[in-house]
């Protein structure tokens, strides 16, 4: 019974085979590969009919052996075939993907080619259309920085579409072989999801964006409005009782301050990435550095503000702070610069002004005339009339010296061996109080030795015999 099983299933197999050979039917190959993958199992109904049909087809053992060496015949027949096609497949692709590559080559050299061509034209434009661009009198844009900024963006151009040539031609080269077929879709789907999330993730945040956009213009626009009315105050053409002038611009700069923290504050819930935690981590980090390390920085901060709404001084006034007298030339929120009569520059933090003595002598001067003063020491045996008259014509003769009120004189100390006179004049001109002290000492000598009085501080080791005085002879009673 498996005998003649065996011999059936090779003659069904060898007819399929022959019928395939001459008909080449794409189906029938199909059921033969089935046949070769898969054992045939016969069924009780299947054994009987082969036992019914069995002198039918009986066959010699030479026979069947004929029968194997056609069917081994046709096996090799379609396998050469099939390799052929392979062979035949795979150049095809090859040529396919040899052509992409050259595209792309070619594309490639007509980038740059065009980038040249660009380059070239912006070069000659730099003499002929392109001009400086200017904010008034600021030269912004000269025309060899906006040669270099069109080369620069004709660069970033060119980079733009071979990046995109490339991530075009990646994908089509791996689609070509069937091997790899599924590989370009997933470099395709791993290049354009990330696209498509920022596209997206851009088209979601443009309410966002002119929500900000909405409160940034409005906080501009206050602050512009702000800064004409403390422009016209500190100009004196706006006037408020109790506000100063020189109150004006300090209070713009921290009303302003305080608007952008404000407005900072009302854009950052629609920031990108807000309600992130690492963002919120980093906004966590930043803000305890700039507590741990600007103690001293918002000492000098708050100093500035007090000594400006203290108006012990402002810019231009000649000052005196401890041993440092000099011209105030620059207020800032942190340091105050003086530059002394030597032209040296120091540099001040505000906070160790708060802490110190601070002399304003502008101010002074500004107000009701600045006193200078002056010492000199003459001996008992010259009239102190005569001493004082000296001093005041020398002060009246003084340049930068008030007229009104007069110079007048101290005597401020009577020692042992002579008085001491102080000269006492008005000035208006702070900055020129150095000079016309130095005027007045020269004016003092002229005077004093064209009366014929030493300027000295005379000592005396004498023994007296009780006949002389020391007191002038006009003054000097009669007996």
């Amino acid at each position: 019974m498996n005998v003649k099983m065996k011999r059936h299933k090779t003659l069904y197999i060898f007819l399929l085979l022959l019928f395939l050979h001459t008909t080449a039917n794409a189906q029938l190959q199909k059921v033969i590969k089935d046949i070769f993958s898969t054992d045939t199992a016969l069924t009780h109904t299947d054994s009987s009919a082969i036992q019914k049909t069995d002198a039918a087809f009986k066959l010699k053992a030479g026979q069947i052996q004929k029968l194997d060496s056609l069917h081994q015949e046709t096996v090799a027949q379609l396998r050469g075939s099939k390799l052929h096609e392979n062979w035949w497949e795979t150049g095809k692709h090859a040529l396919y993907f040899m052509l992409v590559l050259l595209g792309q080559y070619l594309l490639f050299r007509l980038s740059s080619w065009l980038y040249q061509k660009a380059k070239a034209r912006i070069q000659q434009l730099k003499d002929t259309k392109l001009k400086p661009i200017s904010i008034q009198n600021y030269e912004l844009l000269d025309t060899q920085k906006q040669v270099k900024l069109l080369v620069f963006m004709a660069s970033i151009i060119r980079y733009l579409l071979l990046f995109i040539l490339l991530v075009l031609t990646i994908p089509i080269l791996f689609s070509i072989f069937p091997q790899t077929k599924e590989l370009a879709y997933k470099i395709a789907y791993y290049i354009w999801n990330p696209v498509k999330s920022i596209l997206v993730g851009i088209l979601d945040y443009i309410p966002n964006l002119f929500t900000i956009i909405v409160i940034c213009l409005t906080i501009k626009y206050i602050i512009r409005g702000i800064r004409y009315l403390a422009t016209e105050i500190d100009a004196g053409r706006l006037k408020i009782n109790g506000f100063y002038a020189d109150w004006a611009m300090p209070t713009y700069h921290i009303v302003r301050f305080l608007l952008y923290a404000f407005m900072i504050a009302m854009i950052y819930p629609y920031l990108p990435g807000a309600n992130s935690g690492v963002f919120q981590g980093v906004s966590v980090f930043v803000g305890l550095i700039v507590s741990l390390g600007s103690s001293t920085v918002i000492g000098n901060i708050i100093a500035g503000f007090v000594i400006t709404y203290m108006r012990a001084f402002k810019q231009g006034d000649r000052i005196k702070l401890n041993d440092t007298v000099g011209n105030v030339i620059e207020k800032t929120a942190f340091v105050t610069r003086l530059r002394t009569i030597k032209n040296e520059i120091v540099t001040i933090p505000n906070s160790f002004i708060m802490s110190s003595q601070t002399v304003n002598y502008s101010s002074s001067a500004r107000s009701y005339g600045l006193i200078i003063h002056s010492e000199v020491t003459i001996g008992y045996d010259t009239p102190w009339r005569q001493v004082h008259q000296l001093l005041i014509d020398a002060a009246k003769a003084t340049s930068g010296v008030m007229p009104e009120p007069a110079p007048f004189v101290l005597e401020t100390s009577l020692s042992d061996f002579y008085p001491v006179y102080q000269i006492n004049a008005y000035i208006q001109d702070a900055d020129k109080m150095t000079s016309i002290y130095s005027d007045l000492h020269q004016n003092i000598q002229d005077y004093f030795d064209k009366a014929g009085v030493e300027i000295l501080s005379p000592h005396y080791t004498a023994f007296r015999n009780g006949n002389a005085s020391t007191i002038p002879k006009e003054e000097t009673p009669v007996d």
